[in-house]
């Protein structure tokens, strides 16, 4: 490994050229929340532009918006628990030259308020940038009311809704700095627990452009969120066996990169969609739709099996729900034996 961090193996190649932290070293791996880039990205943005404002729904420091709350008190507002009307209040504001970024867990914004979210937002075509804190099964103890894994679905079936599913905290700042730089509804959905950050300050990010954070040609593995990490894990343990994976980061779900989806899956014959959501209507069902289109080719879904969450450690979720590097590891070989020759 080479002595910057970076990987230089042979199918590192491509984490190199995306400045990637070494991610099969644990040793040089951070643990960060995702909602910590999303703190930091909003106070950049405030900087940036004084038409940025921010509206919490009572969860300022959760959502991690105390920072903006504190640097820039005369633009921001708490509305208290009224999800609905935290939506409407930011449509209201875009109209008149802000951009509004408004917050809470995303199992109350947007679950609670998706009719005002479709209708006042996105309808009407506002700048208003939704910030879903918290999504996931690895929310943890919090359990089940609280763990938003059919929020990819709602949200992408909306018209002129941008969905950024970012993998790590830095990631996420530049996908908050990119979304508030970018005309029109938006949706950054985060999650609440430490999880590895693997990219750096020099990796690019740029809406609708997936990343090939690992090269491969038997299987491409594509992946969104804090689980890109295991999908890179999976990946170095499965070429010990002599299987070569391609990583995607498709933290774009709307609009999706289509031409690094088709060409993924014309080079490798077979592909793994990895999320941290429902497998029904998520990232891999989009994925589908455009191979169904395109290129069809068989497909593994690892997400969560059509099932509610529930209360436990996060990680413990993830393995339980199998989304864990094992069971990763599992749908790559099951797509492989799929794989048509």
């Amino acid at each position: 490994m080479a002595s910057t961090g970076t990987t230089a193996s042979a199918d590192g190649a491509a984490a190199a050229a995306m400045h990637l932290i070494d991610y099969t070293n644990p040793d040089a791996i951070k643990q960060i929340p995702t909602r910590n880039g999303f703190g930091e990205g909003l106070i950049e943005a405030g900087r940036r532009d004084p038409q940025v404002i921010a509206i919490c729904a009572d969860l300022s420091e959760s959502t991690r918006m105390e920072g903006f709350k504190k640097l820039f008190p005369d633009r921001y507002i708490a509305i208290g628990v009224a999800e609905q009307m935290l939506v409407a209040m930011a449509a209201g504001m875009a109209s008149t030259g802000k951009v509004p970024f408004i917050a809470s867990y995303a199992m109350f914004n947007p679950g609670r308020s998706w009719e005002q979210v479709r209708t006042t937002m996105a309808l009407n075509e506002t700048n208003v940038k939704i910030a879903g804190a918290h999504a996931g099964v690895s929310v943890g103890p919090d359990g089940a009311t609280h763990q938003a894994i059919e929020d990819i679905a709602i949200m992408r079936v909306i018209p002129k809704m941008t969905v950024i599913v970012p993998c790590d905290s830095a990631q996420t700042k530049k996908a908050t700095l990119a979304i508030a730089e970018r005309w029109g509804p938006a949706y950054l959905r985060f999650a609440r627990a430490e999880s590895a950050v693997i990219t750096t300050g020099e990796t690019p990010f740029e809406i609708g452009k997936a990343q090939t954070f690992r090269d491969g040609g038997d299987v491409a593995i594509v992946a969104c969120g804090i689980l890109v990490y295991n999908a890179l894990v999976a990946a170095e343990e499965l070429a010990r066996d002599g299987i070569a994976c391609r990583v995607i980061n498709n933290h774009t779900i709307k609009p999706m990169d289509e031409p690094a989806i088709v060409a993924a899956a014309r080079d490798c014959g077979t592909v793994v969609t990895v999320e941290e959501h429902q497998v029904h209507g998520g990232m891999g069902s989009r994925v589908a739709e455009i191979l169904a289109a395109q290129h069809p080719v068989p497909i593994e879904f690892v997400g969560v099996q059509d099932k509610f969450g529930q209360s436990g450690a996060p990680q413990e979720l993830v393995e339980h729900y199998a989304m864990g590097v094992a069971s990763i590891k599992a749908a790559a070989k099951r797509a492989l034996s799929r794989k048509r020759t």
